[in-house]
């Protein structure tokens, strides 16, 4: 069996060490080289090509976002994990990275966390693993982008009839619930970037990401989006045309006051935030008069969630596999058999907008 061939970046000895460690310990993955910054990267790409690259955000002489923008000028498509500390610096370099084309991050092993330095490694080697499988699947097919490309991969569920359903939502869509995980950011930017200022109602936002970057990532989509985007805080009263980022580490759901409620209720699929969290205390609420969306991830966190949100008469959207970092999330949500619309990243805000304005096709 041919093992991951992984190249190391971070400039200091102890982390690259750490790195490659964790990495050499797994049977399917290696590491071949490392490097102590952007610039070294450079160099030694020239002698080998990895499968992965492991990258230090934050770096003298070439920092991990400069890297990433040199390896997209060279058109090198090799998949890149961000390794990021927790600070404000870090945080914010980090969501450029991911939108400078990263495949995900993980928290560096740095104070509190290295006491959890065994859920670091799973991470770290799991994301090198999917990166890799993605990287596959992108040189076998292409990314939807053209409007009538988007119209042929619109796909309705067998058992109802878009155009209907979208017109008995005339006037009566009272949130809108997105939930997302790997590949989520670059997703949701795409989708939240292109939603309008005064869209008319709340929505509300799970992306599965660790304690401490929820809030770079919400300020960097308030900056570049029309609509108001804000981590969410406990006791938030719900208001109109506002975006509402769960915070990591916190389940958010919507309470009966129509406030914000966070809490550390034990984790599901895993993780907390969670979007079954969300969707069920949605439902409880708003009832029927909901639209969701399940955008790229892995595991199946959400489907549950979709179902509820259909029993309950509202209309549920799934990302379609064709822009999806990872096919798991949506899949999972399709499979259930309430998914009433499956669409390319690039159509789903539209779509959310004109379901909740009432408006067809």
């Amino acid at each position: 069996m041919s093992r991951l061939k992984v190249l190391v970046v971070d400039d200091s000895a102890l982390m690259r060490k750490i790195i490659s460690d964790m990495i050499n310990s797994e049977k399917d993955m290696e590491v071949i080289d490392v490097a102590r910054n952007g610039q070294d990267l450079m160099e030694k790409l020239q002698k080998q090509l990895p499968d992965v690259i492991t990258l230090d955000v934050e770096m003298p002489q070439m920092d991990g976002i400069t890297a990433l923008k040199e390896l997209k000028k060279k058109n090198m498509n090799l998949p890149v994990i961000m390794l990021s500390s927790i600070s404000q610096k870090g945080t914010e370099k980090t969501m450029e990275c991911l939108e400078a084309g990263a495949f995900d991050f993980i928290p560096k092993p740095s104070g509190a966390i290295s006491l959890d330095i065994n859920k670091v490694k799973d991470d770290l080697v799991e994301k090198i693993r999917l990166s890799h499988q993605r990287n596959d699947y992108k040189g076998k097919s292409h990314l939807l982008k053209s409007e009538s490309m988007v119209e042929k991969n619109v796909v309705t569920a067998p058992l109802m009839s878009s155009v209907t359903t979208r017109r008995r939502f005339t006037d009566k869509v009272d949130a809108v619930l997105i939930g997302a995980s790997t590949g989520g950011p670059k997703a949701l930017y795409t989708v939240i970037t292109s939603l309008p200022e005064s869209i008319g109602v709340p929505v509300f936002v799970v992306q599965h990401m660790p304690v401490g970057f929820t809030k770079a990532f919400a300020d960097r989509l308030n900056a570049n989006s029309k609509i108001k985007v804000i981590e969410a805080s406990d006791g938030d009263v719900i208001e109109k045309n506002t975006v509402y980022i769960a915070p990591g580490g916190y389940h958010m759901e919507v309470s009966s006051e129509k406030k914000i409620r966070l809490t550390t209720e034990p984790a599901i699929w895993g993780v907390r935030p969670a979007v079954d969290k969300l969707f069920f205390s949605a439902t409880k609420v708003y009832g029927g008069k909901l639209v969701s969306a399940i955008l790229t991830g892995m595991g199946r966190d959400g489907a549950d969630g979709t179902v509820d949100v259909k029993k309950s008469g509202g209309f549920t959207i799934s990302e379609d596999k064709t822009t999806c970092t990872i096919y798991g999330m949506p899949k999972a949500a399709f499979e259930t058999g309430k998914v009433d619309l499956v669409l390319p990243i690039d159509a789903i805000a539209g779509e959310i907008v004109k379901i909740v304005k009432g408006e067809g096709r």
